[in-house]
């Protein structure tokens, strides 16, 4: 089969959801990106449940184990075959993080609101692996729990990694099914994250 210059230049992403499931405003995220012409396979960490607040959506986690439930995302990409780009909303990094570095054939990792430090998955984040983190400057979640620190720390000197900083206090600002949806900055990382893509192959 001959593959055409649009198929060459394709990636396949794995895309995980926040703590409030599989909302509407995850799904027409993936769809951006497809219509960018990139494959995007939205696995539902959470078996049908959606919660309105992120507080209730961090309770069932919490119910059901976290661990568990970014286990459930490692057998979903395990399912999808490799050369993949693993990325996540918040809840959803962790899977996607892990995936990254620790999956040799990793295409990228997009990691949204949310920043593991790297030693949770491995001594160093892996050579020439790109990544992008984007979160805003006032999230309490992003800023005072040490994600945004851990993003500095994980692009500072990597190559290819970038660090994403937008001014607003919201958590999950590029859901645009949440009262949290910032439209302006959700357009200018869904950009970003695009023009990461269109970048890969």
């Amino acid at each position: 089969m001959v593959r055409s210059e649009s198929e060459h230049t394709m990636a396949e992403v794995v895309l995980f959801h926040h703590a409030q499931g599989l909302t509407p405003g995850v799904e027409a995220f993936a769809a951006e990106l497809r219509r960018a012409g990139h494959t995007v396979h939205v696995p539902d960490l959470y078996e049908g449940h959606v919660f309105g607040t992120l507080e209730e959506g961090i309770a069932y986690a919490s119910r059901t184990g976290f661990s568990a439930i970014a286990e459930r995302g490692v057998a979903a990409a395990d399912q999808l075959g490799g050369g993949l780009v693993y990325a996540g909303f918040s809840l959803g990094v962790v899977p996607a993080q892990r995936l990254a570095q620790t999956r040799e054939d990793a295409e990228g990792a997009l990691l949204f609101h949310s920043c593991l430090p790297v030693t949770e998955f491995g001594e160093a984040w892996p050579t020439g692996l790109p990544v992008q983190v984007h979160g805003m400057d006032g999230d309490p979640f992003f800023v005072g729990d040490g994600d945004l620190d851990a993003a500095k720390e994980l692009t500072a000197g990597t190559e290819g990694a970038e660090l994403f900083v937008y001014s607003g206090d919201q958590h999950l600002f590029a859901d645009s099914s949440l009262p949290s949806y910032v439209p302006a900055a959700a357009d200018l990382l869904a950009g970003r994250v695009v023009q990461f893509l269109n970048g890969l192959r």
